[in-house]
């Protein structure tokens, strides 16, 4: 029986660039290219995902989910998913792909999935299934490829970045609540329709008596006043200035990389989201 060999993108710099290293350095690998879609994703990473098709000249699976985010909330009683309780992952990225794999694997099929954790995260871990036929690979691990290596390899192949990197530091839902503050206010500025959607779901699930707002600590309506909004920007503009401070200079880099919101936030990239949404 033939293996299957799979590739998830997930709209982010890190999983494009495995696409495009696979497909420079391994270009013997028959790979199937997903991407599992919420329908609450941004539009610059549907942008970003067509440039991806052209260059790797082979179509990126659509696999939508039969059930849309608007069903699950509904399944679970309006409550908001959170950082505690992913039922979005679980059932808007997990599910589909299980379903997309069921089959194969029941029929006894190797199913070789290719993850995008980089040689600098060290902690992180990819997709585990519970099936003894599904075998993960960690290539950009394995060729010790990290953050800059990532970015590299998409530039050279004239792909980019997706855009959305200019104001935020993931892929994954508009509505995410791995954001940080300083990310919704920016939300609310380039896509106020998004910001909108996601303040209605707050107010639906508060009606329902749910204890969790997206961002912690307040509510969008509250964080969307004036006063609140200079507050955030200043906040996050003396962070970092504070950060870029006392950031070592490497005089052998060739290009210093704009740091992200979460370097700024000192946050590490394994807690910051899940590996299926994000990467």
């Amino acid at each position: 029986m033939i293996e299957r060999h799979i590739l998830g993108v997930s709209g982010g710099r890190d999983s494009a660039a495995l696409a495009v290293w696979m497909r420079e350095n391994r270009p013997d690998v028959d790979l199937e290219y997903f991407f599992t879609d919420t329908g609450k994703e941004l539009p610059e990473v549907y942008d970003f995902l067509d440039r991806l098709e052209g260059f790797l000249g082979k179509p990126i699976a659509r696999l939508n989910p039969d059930r849309d985010f608007d069903f699950w909330l509904k399944e679970y009683g309006n409550f908001l998913p959170s950082p505690r309780t992913r039922w979005c992952t679980r059932q808007l990225k997990l599910r589909p792909l299980e379903q997309w794999l069921r089959d194969d694997l029941e029929a006894g099929q190797i199913i070789n999935s290719y993850v995008a954790i980089r040689a600098d995260e060290p902690s992180r871990e990819g997709y585990q299934s519970t099936h003894e036929n599904m075998r993960v690979h960690l290539p950009l691990r394995d060729a010790g490829i990290d953050r800059r290596g990532v970015i590299e390899l998409l530039e050279s192949a004239g792909v980019g970045e997706p855009a959305y990197y200019q104001w935020r530091s993931r892929s994954g839902c508009t509505f995410c609540f791995y954001q940080q503050k300083i990310e919704w206010v920016r939300l609310m500025r380039q896509h106020p329709e998004a910001f909108a959607d996601a303040k209605n779901y707050e107010k639906t699930a508060h009606a329902n008596g749910t204890p969790f707002t997206w961002s912690q600590g307040e509510s969008l309506e509250e964080l969307a006043q004036a006063e609140r909004v200079a507050a955030i920007e200043s906040d996050f503009k003396k962070r970092q200035e504070r950060y870029l401070a006392r950031r070592p200079r490497n005089p052998l880099a060739s290009k210093t990389l704009e740091p992200s919101i979460d370097d700024i936030f000192g946050i590490d990239e394994a807690s910051a989201g899940c590996v299926i949404c994000h990467k």
